[in-house]
């Protein structure tokens, strides 16, 4: 039993399979276990593509790219399947993700690409001003990607900022 699931990856199997096997309905399998319907249909679509092993919990965070991201925001809205089949479609390890992503979407806010998280602080480099314009024309071209400006230039954070 990880933080995060209230079920053993064992637990989460003998649900799936019993659903599988048609012995009860997701709403039956919700009630009798106390888990939310959803997370039962998750635990299923993870089964269906990555057997067993697709019940643990991740330890790590998917990183998405900004066009998938769109993509699957557009396909949803112009009902090109319906969240199971988009977060199969794309690879989304859960309809919450993809939900979240629509509401930003259609709350104006955009979608960026999952970032690798941040640099930790190092020391900068002394830069030439045909750098820092350079770093500065590179990083509003990706559409203020500190991060990879960073790491393309192999400078601080507070130099790409400023």
């Amino acid at each position: 039993m990880s933080k995060r699931s209230p079920k053993s990856v064992e637990e989460k199997l003998e649900i799936v399979q019993r659903l599988l096997n048609h012995e009860k309905s997701v709403s039956q399998l919700s009630k009798l276990y106390g888990v939310s319907e959803s997370a039962i249909n998750s635990w299923k679509m993870k089964y269906e593509k990555d057997g067993v092993v697709g019940l643990k919990e991740s330890r790590t965070w998917n990183s998405y790219s900004k066009e998938v991201k769109e993509q699957a925001v557009l396909d949803y809205l112009y009902r090109k399947g319906s969240l199971t089949d988009i977060c199969q479609k794309y690879d989304i390890s859960a309809h919450s993700v993809l939900e979240k992503w629509i509401k930003r979407y259609n709350s104006g806010e955009g979608l960026k690409a999952t970032s690798k998280g941040y640099s930790r602080m190092k020391q900068g480099r002394q830069t030439t001003f045909e750098e820092r314009v350079e770093i500065v024309n590179y990083t509003i071209a990706h559409g203020k990607d500190y991060q990879a400006a960073i790491e393309k230039f192999g400078v601080s954070y507070q130099q790409v900022y400023s």
